[in-house]
């Protein structure tokens, strides 16, 4: 039942009905907005256009950056009370001597030994080049913790992986050492999509062109067949090594049959310091065809062909061409990103400058 007093709904005038009753959601003051006067007049500005940075500035900017980050560091291990016999390199100096027909580093009176087997690492004596650029690796370390980082001994590293690798062919002399066949099956997946055999598909007519009026795949091209006719002249005689991506394809192609097995049997034959270095070269450059020249072209074992690298010399910054050439064009027509592709063309250029200290020499030892 409804009140007293109270009309129904239905009997009350549609003005009431239809009116809700009011209710504010705050109390405060209205104001009305200041308009500023719009006083510009002509075009709009130029957008602003990026300061230009060169090494140096890089480089400066990056050291302040790391002495901030080693301050910040300090602090924190202060607050934490944290203790470490590590934080103080406990040699001096870094010297290389020979000792009974090899070359070793000592840090002052201790030579330098293996990290894991704990054995001296011993050089051959005609590898001068490399003892002194990792003596001068070990001299630059600040701290024995920085020693346990392998990318800040990146040298010490890839010897290492070449003195077991001498190891293990020692320990399986019968042919089956696990780690040379790991690296010959790693290495191999390359060939069926080697940075040197991918090849741009022809160029429009508003594609990049260089000053000679070449394109890109004209420039593949070229640096390619002067690659591969090197190899099955002089490394794999008689093997025929084709683009596995050209045109429009989609998907890469295989090799024709018979060159796999040619080219993996070359693989397994190398020393072990060849053999490591061919594994450092073909994953930086994501090459077996550029790795494999580079091998041949710089190492003073039995693969060696030095004396063919005398008119032409195939060197780390033709190496490092030849396997970016793509990435170089593509950043050419539409700009390189900072510390990305920089970053990345002087890392590739790195770690083949440790490949030719690794294989290379003065001699020609069996």
């Amino acid at each position: 039942m409804r009140p007293p007093n109270q009309l129904p709904v239905r009997l009350l005038p549609r003005a009431i009905r239809a009116t809700p009753a009011a209710r504010p959601f705050h109390c405060t003051v209205a104001k009305a907005a200041n308009v500023a006067p719009i006083v510009g007049t002509g075009p709009p500005p130029e957008p602003p256009t990026p300061a230009v940075r060169n090494v140096n500035e890089r480089v400066e900017r990056r050291k302040k950056q790391a002495e901030m980050l080693k301050a910040a560091k300090i602090i924190r291990t202060a607050k934490d009370g944290k203790q470490t016999t590590l934080r103080k390199r406990f040699w001096k100096d870094v010297s290389v001597q020979e000792v009974d027909g090899s070359l070793q580093i000592f840090l002052d009176s201790r030579p330098l030994r293996h990290p894991q087997t704990k054995e001296i690492i011993r050089l051959p004596v005609s590898k001068p080049n490399l003892a002194a650029a990792i003596a001068l690796e070990w001299d630059v370390l600040t701290s024995a913790q920085q020693a346990t980082k392998q990318h800040l001994i990146p040298l010490t590293s890839l010897v290492c992986r070449a003195v077991d690798i001498a190891e293990d062919d020692a320990s399986n002399p019968s042919g089956t050492a696990k780690i040379r066949k790991d690296i010959a099956t790693t290495v191999m997946r390359y060939l069926d999509t080697d940075s040197l055999l991918c090849w741009a598909p022809p160029a429009g007519d508003f594609d990049l062109r260089n000053d000679a009026g070449e394109s890109l795949r004209d420039v593949q091209k070229q640096t390619a067949e002067e690659t591969v006719s090197f190899l099955t002249t002089h490394v794999w005689p008689g093997v025929t090594i084709e683009p596995v991506l050209d045109g429009h394809a989609i998907l890469p192609r295989k090799q024709p049959e018979g060159v796999r097995e040619v080219v993996q049997g070359w693989v397994e034959g190398l020393n072990s310091w060849e053999i490591a270095g061919l594994e450092r070269a073909t994953l930086a450059g994501k090459s077996l065809v550029a790795a494999a020249r580079f091998i041949s072209a710089w190492s003073e074992g039995p693969v060696g062909k030095r004396e063919l690298n005398v008119d032409y010399k195939f060197g780390i910054e033709e190496a490092a061409k030849a396997v970016s050439l793509e990435v170089d064009w593509q950043a050419t027509q539409w700009g390189e990103v900072e510390d990305t592709h920089d970053v990345n063309k002087e890392d590739v250029r790195r770690q083949l400058g440790s490949v030719v200290l690794l294989v290379s020499g003065t001699g020609n030892p069996a």
